[in-house]
């Protein structure tokens, strides 16, 4: 196994954890056939195929689970490794990587900014706006903000903040919905989107909540969008709720391994600290 090339791996996990090439080929940003190409490399450099194929697709070979799991371990010592050797910036201090989604990206952690960088400092601040989750073991991101129900088993962290809905359209706007597309169609607020449309099919979707929201600004219909962005735009009016709103609560957390690193804990309590004072907004009562 010794002519293994690692970054192959990161295929073959795509699939294991999102159990389906093309699911695994979204998640990480590539095509489908690159998703193929390099799963079909590795198990050449390895020797043995990793996966049985079926009508159905890809399926872990019950003979490679305990091999699977002991490159998976491999791989994320090594990015610890690599994260440990980044090199200090001038102050003597460390580039740390946080990511989020673009909403909160683009309001609270843009206006808690200079709050966040001198809580951390000598160590830099990094912020990667993804709506798609970044593999926080393989040195994607140290911090993530993540609005979900719970935290994965392979994180660790603290609820520090909850976002609220409502529903805002432009004045004289269509009288249309806009729905939800990407990771957005599997969350909390697109299952009250279909409540709130009752079968009326959306007239365009997005992945983004900023997108929906300019959608909705040029008039092309309503948005269910979440009040940090919604709210005191010009553009937009806050119509009344028909029916009880979603809340989704959000984390601040890091990988398990990660846990106790006195840098990456500093920048926990930062980031917490920025989400508790910017609490009225993400809930929409300020």
């Amino acid at each position: 196994m010794h002519k293994v090339n690692w970054d192959d791996l990161r295929f073959v996990l795509g699939v294991v954890d999102h159990g389906s090439v093309g699911a695994a080929a979204r998640a990480l940003g590539v095509n489908h056939a690159t998703v193929l190409r390099r799963i079909a490399a590795f198990e050449e450099a390895a020797g043995a195929p990793v996966f049985e194929r079926h009508a159905q697709g890809y399926r872990l070979r019950p003979d490679r689970v305990a091999m699977v799991e002991a490159a998976r371990e491999a791989a994320q010592a090594l990015d610890r490794a690599a994260r440990m050797m980044r090199p200090e910036t001038a102050e003597g201090g460390r580039v740390l990587r946080l990511t989020s989604v673009d909403t909160l990206c683009t309001t609270v952690l843009a206006t808690e900014h200079g709050r966040i960088a001198r809580r951390i400092a000598p160590h830099r601040l990094e912020i990667v706006s993804s709506n798609q989750r970044l593999d926080l073991a393989r040195l994607q991101a140290d911090v993530c903000v993540r609005p979900a129900p719970a935290l994965p088993d392979s994180m660790i962290g603290r609820r520090s903040g909850e976002i609220g809905f409502a529903v805002y359209a432009a004045p004289g706007g269509d009288d249309a919905w806009l729905g939800f597309a990407g990771p957005l169609s599997a969350s909390l607020a697109a299952e009250t989107m279909q409540q709130l449309a009752q079968g009326q099919p959306p007239v365009a979707h997005a992945d983004s909540f900023l997108v929906l929201r300019a959608l909705a600004e040029a008039g092309r219909g309503r948005a269910l969008l979440p009040c940090i962005l919604g709210d005191n735009r010009p553009g937009l009016e806050r119509l009344p709720d028909p029916m009880p709103m979603p809340i989704t609560p959000v984390w601040v957390g890091c990988h398990r391994d990660l846990a106790g690193i006195r840098m990456i804990e500093t920048l926990i309590e930062a980031v917490a600290a920025a989400l508790r004072a910017q609490g009225g907004p993400m809930r929409g009562q300020g």
